[in-house]
């Protein structure tokens, strides 16, 4: 690719209504320098939760398979080859543990390690490998691995063949997707919100050398940096997904929801009815995302976590800049519903007012203005 061809990549990837062209000079590049490593993509998410059969009833119907069961931990997984992508053990109180990254290379873990003053060490526990634990600045636990066990693939669902204006290759045939869990495919991303939010971003970008998408930034606060990120594995030429973690400023710090990637929107759509109609509650959609571009259905699991299908993202190599754009509710999405109070987290809660006045107690990036900008921002 010559370099005229991929600045102009650059500029119409993100020159339409819905973000400007890039950053101003002297505002943040999305990247670092020189990483530590370059993180491959995405392993596994951990929980802790009361109740392991009721985690795993909604688990499958949801479309999730088990991996492995004991009486104090279950192994989830995807029908793609991999290592399971959900763990979770038996605890008094549910809670979100952490996230773990897959190293491109053993040496990877070596040579972070060493950056971090962290060690490399066997993961008897979690399905073989090796890894590096660390902590971001946030306080989530991270594990990037290297090794891991994985589990062979199992049968996909199939994407529905369509009749589109001007290509109609299903003829003599009927449309009659089953009204059953959407098969999910592989974990795609992760959203963490954090109150010291650009110190963990460039914790991410320094250590694991990720690269963002697209940052969204409050109306009016520009000059004060951005307040969200969707960020990309840095793969090269290799196009990656548009974002495989994103991590927003606010006062409610740890996870937001987790994302599983669906054959296409019949399967998404069906397995919607099925769950609703196995009583478990719809946070957010059907609807189609701005930055990424998904198709996304959100959903409450047992224990309120916030977990969604999505078909159909986009794809960018690491050619692409950073799109900018203002944070807003309506933003969110090119359609769909208009976002939930309960998607959103502007739901008034006690949970929600002590954490935002502990935030404002805090040495943090939060304060009365941030705040006050964010909160227009979810009605905007």
């Amino acid at each position: 690719m010559t370099q005229v061809s991929a600045a102009a990549e650059v500029v119409t990837a993100h020159t339409d209504v819905h973000s400007e062209q890039g950053a101003h000079r002297g505002e943040h590049p999305g990247r670092a320098a020189n990483p530590v490593i370059k993180a491959h993509g995405l392993a596994w998410l951990e929980f802790e939760k009361t109740d392991l059969d009721r985690t795993e009833l909604f688990a499958r119907d949801f479309g999730l398979a088990v991996h492995s069961r004991t009486a104090d931990e279950l192994w989830l997984r995807a029908a793609r080859e991999g290592a399971p992508c959900v763990v979770v053990r038996r605890a008094p109180q549910s809670r979100f543990v952490g996230v773990a990254f897959e190293a491109a290379a053993r040496d990877d873990l070596d040579r972070l390690a060493r950056a971090t003053g962290g060690s490399v060490e066997a993961l008897a526990q979690e399905g073989g490998g090796h890894g590096v634990r660390l902590t971001d600045p946030t306080g989530i636990a991270v594990t990037v691995v290297h090794g891991a066990e994985t589990a062979s693939a199992t049968p996909l669902q199939q994407p529905l063949t369509w009749n589109v204006a001007g290509a109609r290759p299903r003829t003599n045939a009927t449309q009659r997707p089953a009204r059953e869990p959407a098969r999910v495919e592989r974990l795609g991303h992760v959203v963490l919100a954090s109150r010291v939010f650009g110190r963990a971003l460039d914790w991410y970008l320094e250590n694991l050398g990720l690269i963002v998408s697209d940052f969204l930034f409050v109306d009016g606060q520009r000059d004060r940096g951005p307040t969200m990120a969707f960020i990309r594995c840095d793969r090269g030429s290799e196009p990656t997904d548009h974002h495989t973690l994103a991590m927003l400023l606010a006062p409610e710090a740890g996870y937001v929801h987790s994302a599983y990637e669906v054959a296409d929107l019949d399967a998404m759509a069906a397995g919607g009815e099925y769950l609703r109609e196995r009583g478990w509650q719809r946070s957010w959609g059907i609807g189609r995302h701005i930055q990424g571009s998904q198709v996304f259905d959100y959903w409450r699991d047992p224990d309120r976590f916030m977990v969604e299908h999505y078909a159909d993202g986009d794809l960018f190599d690491s050619s692409l800049e950073p799109g900018w754009a203002p944070m807003s509710a309506s933003g969110l999405a090119q359609w769909g519903p208009p976002a939930t109070a309960d998607f959103l987290g502007t739901r008034p809660s006690p949970s929600l007012v002590k954490a935002a006045v502990e935030a404002l107690r805090e040495d943090n990036e939060i304060d009365r203005a941030r705040l006050m900008g964010l909160m227009k921002a979810m009605k905007s």
